[in-house]
């Protein structure tokens, strides 16, 4: 009986920081700032000659 409770508490610490880590993994990509919707590449929108 004694190794059943153990191995139930094994399993429940380590879904709690497969849940912890899989937390703080969201919490660090939604830290990163987006980036720069900028194109490299840009032409010039001047008015069409007569």
């Amino acid at each position: 009986m004694r190794r059943i409770v153990a191995a139930a508490v094994t399993a429940l610490v380590a879904a709690t920081l497969a849940v912890g880590a899989v937390v703080g993994a969201v919490a660090l990509l939604d830290a990163t700032p987006d980036q720069p919707n900028t194109p490299l590449i840009s032409y010039d929108t001047s008015p069409a000659a007569p």
